[in-house]
């Protein structure tokens, strides 16, 4: 069954021209980082970013950033698990890095490019090509899974018992049994890149190379397609306690319900922080706030709660540069904004005791 974005919305919320330079900018630390920022996380007490010349810096609150050299070339993904960051870059290699910096490399595909990394429960996996390999803690030698096309996104799901795997044609699940791991298929045609499983489980979303989220539930391999996006979805994130699924690829941030028996399936999302003329690239959640951050194509950022009736928060005003990443940190107090020019807004959330 198919649910279609329909911005209805957009007359009940302030149009805007262009977002001018915040308070939030004018108190946060910018920096001009000389490269873009292709990817970010969370690990330990840290937010980690990840550039397009092989760099890492590490930012956390009432330090300097700590940069160091990673790859020999661009930054393709990043991972944590607990105090473990790991990336993959298109210099073939696969990285696990210490919250000090230590590198040790996992892998080396040579001219092949590491593009998608995933860790969960002592877990840890990359792809590069069709290959995907998973090193299982306690094993001395990684997991090898082969697929039929090129893997586009990995996950993990929350207990660590399987991993999704995205690529042409649909998902591959591989579930972990007491000798092996066994595989299922979910099947839809097309290229999927990004996977996620839902907090609870119950279904698989993708980011499709056309402009919509593909999903299933996975009990019955029913299929959930989530269209009409004006352009591709680059980015979701789960938000609040429903869940929702928060989605860029329009002028507002689209967020599928995946609460009841049948998630997303013949409803309509929620469409928040509505900015004109604008395409969101980059979503977050607040954690433990029922609210989402949305990045745009001219760089600012807003801030809304899941409530079609609330009004907004400018949280970054227009840089002209695509924003392509938005991390809290683990303790809630700051963010990160990053975007395809280097340019990294790093601020704390509250002041005063407010936003």
């Amino acid at each position: 069954m198919q649910s279609d974005v329909t911005p209805a919305n957009a007359d009940r919320v302030t149009t805007r021209t262009g977002i001018s330079e915040t308070e939030l900018e004018r108190r946060g630390l910018k920096l001009e980082l000389g490269a873009p920022v292709t990817c970010a996380t969370t690990v330990g007490d840290a937010v980690v970013v990840g550039c397009g010349d092989g760099t890492i810096r590490f930012f956390r609150p009432g330090q300097n950033p700590i940069v160091k050299q990673a790859h020999h070339g661009v930054i393709l993904c990043m991972a944590a698990y607990k105090d473990v960051l790991l990336t993959g870059g298109d210099d073939g290699r696969f990285l696990r890095i210490s919250p000090d910096g230590i590198m040790e490399e996992l892998a080396d595909f040579g001219t092949k490019w590491v593009d998608c990394v995933a860790a969960s429960h002592g877990l840890v996996a990359c792809s590069s090509g069709k290959n995907v390999r998973v090193w299982v803690t306690g094993q001395p030698k990684p997991l090898n899974f082969i697929h039929s096309s090129t893997v586009g996104g990995l996950s993990f799901d929350a207990k660590g018992q399987r991993l999704a795997v995205a690529h042409y044609g649909g998902v591959t699940m591989w579930e972990r049994g007491k000798r092996r791991w066994k595989s299922s298929t979910f099947a839809w045609k097309g290229f999927h890149g990004s996977v996620t499983f839902s907090p609870d489980g119950k279904y698989l979303v993708t980011a499709m190379q056309e402009n919509a989220l593909h999903g299933w539930r996975i009990r019955d391999k029913g299929s959930l397609a989530m269209a009409g996006y004006p352009a591709k979805v680059k980015s979701f994130a789960w938000v609040g306690d429903t869940p929702f699924l928060a989605s860029s690829g329009a002028d507002q941030a689209i967020c599928w319900p995946f609460d009841g028996k049948f998630g997303p399936m013949e409803r309509s999302p929620l469409c928040v922080a509505y900015n004109r003329k604008q395409i969101a690239t980059c979503v977050q959640s607040l954690p433990d706030e029922e609210a989402v951050f949305a990045g745009f194509r001219d760089g600012s950022v807003l801030l809304s709660k899941l409530d079609e009736t609330e009004e907004t928060i400018a949280i970054r005003g227009s840089t002209e540069a695509e924003v392509t990443a938005i991390v809290v940190s683990p303790t809630g107090s700051h963010l990160l904004v990053g975007d395809a020019k280097g340019n990294v807004l790093w601020v704390s959330l509250y002041f005063g005791g407010q936003l």
